[in-house]
């Protein structure tokens, strides 16, 4: 290491992308520095849930690398990270919905994928208290679970990672300026830090999406698996205004997990009202029982999206020594193996696990216009 600098490497952000990226390149030997400005981030504020999805082919490429990197370490991971391998079913509340639940499983099928298609009388069976009448469903038996703040520190406290509770105000290629105005230099350094990439560097393409979620007093055995609606891949992962879904997951403490939401153009972290109530009329439309539940706490937090819904990992094209993860929406707990793998392979000229041309920073950041 070069004199002078406080480490090989400086991640902004302990999140769970931030964390997995530092514990990926201790692992290889490498000082590493760990900044964060201990701001409500994504991490604290989902779900965790581990899930594969395939609205394009590169988002199942990499959540499935990743929840295949999550089983190899669910071994490692200690009691209170909460890692449970539950499946995740999506409902099916009509005929057309039913289609599309056939065609994912046929997509996921070819990929290797474990999935079973569900009828309507053995969705209850399994799920019973899901309402009647829905056209049935499509369970993805190796999704998973686990509580995302606890994972990500005990990624970070089992290393050689050093830790500081700092806020960064600049960054220039391997170099940081701290809130007290102190430089710190690194060979590389990491953005790892969600929505808050975005005051670092200005250039990048992430917007703020605000979820609601709620979580009800102790109900164990009341749900099994994390039951999705069908429709949320219509009316909220691709919808441009407020939306809501029908997502419940259990927590091994036997509590619900309920969302979930999503409003664009605003950074205002108050609950609303108006958009919790519509989130949990739509949950309680599929499982009635719900509106009998006692709710403990509800709270918001913010998805850092990309414009394609990918994120942007790979070195930044016009500031040396600059790397980003970055832009992982909703997905960010499912894939920060995966994405961690990515960059390390990057970092070392190794060839990476899957192809990593579809999340380079360069489809939006276009080397030729700093040229």
């Amino acid at each position: 290491m070069n004199q002078g600098r406080v480490a090989d490497v400086i991640v902004i952000g302990a999140g769970i992308i931030g964390a997995a990226c530092a514990q990926a390149l201790a692992r290889r030997g490498l000082r590493v520095l760990v900044l964060d400005a201990g701001r409500h981030g994504a991490t604290a504020a989902g779900m965790g849930h581990l899930l594969v999805l395939d609205d394009n082919p590169a988002e199942l490429a990499l959540s499935q690398y990743s929840l295949q990197r999550w089983r190899e370490q669910a071994p490692e991971l200690p009691d209170g990270c909460a890692y449970r391998s539950n499946g995740t079913l999506w409902l099916a509340a009509n005929a057309d919905e039913m289609a599309v639940a056939e065609s994912k499983y046929l997509n996921l099928k070819a990929e290797g994928v474990a999935c079973e298609l569900v009828a309507p009388r053995a969705l209850r069976e399994r799920e019973p208290a899901l309402r009647e009448g829905l056209e049935g469903g499509l369970l993805i038996n190796g999704d998973g679970i686990l509580y995302a703040p606890a994972t990500a520190s005990w990624m970070l406290d089992n290393g050689n990672i050093e830790q500081r509770r700092a806020r960064v105000c600049e960054v220039d290629g391997n170099r940081v300026r701290l809130e007290d105005g102190q430089w710190l230099s690194a060979e590389v350094v990491i953005l790892a830090n969600g929505i808050q990439a975005t005051e670092l560097c200005p250039e990048l393409p992430i917007e703020p999406k605000k979820g609601h979620l709620l979580i009800t007093d102790r109900y164990p055995g009341k749900v099994t698996h994390t039951l999705v609606e069908l429709g949320y891949v219509t009316s909220a992962h691709n919808a441009t205004g407020p939306s809501t879904a029908c997502n419940i997951q259990p927590r091994p403490t036997g509590q619900l997990f309920i969302g979930a939401s999503r409003q664009f153009g605003t950074t205002d972290p108050q609950v609303e009202g108006w958009m919790l109530a519509k989130m949990l009329k739509r949950a309680i439309e599929y499982m009635p029982d719900l509106a009998q539940l006692n709710g403990i706490r509800a709270w918001t937090g913010f998805r850092a999206a990309s414009p394609d819904g990918l994120p942007l990992v790979g070195e930044h094209p016009h500031r040396k020594g600059l790397w980003l993860a970055v832009g992982h929406e909703g997905l960010g707990v499912t894939t920060a193996p995966g994405t961690a793998d990515l960059l390390v392979a990057q970092l070392f000229g190794e060839t990476p696990p899957l192809a990593a041309q579809p999340y380079l920073p360069q489809r939006f950041i276009a080397e030729a216009l700093y040229a």
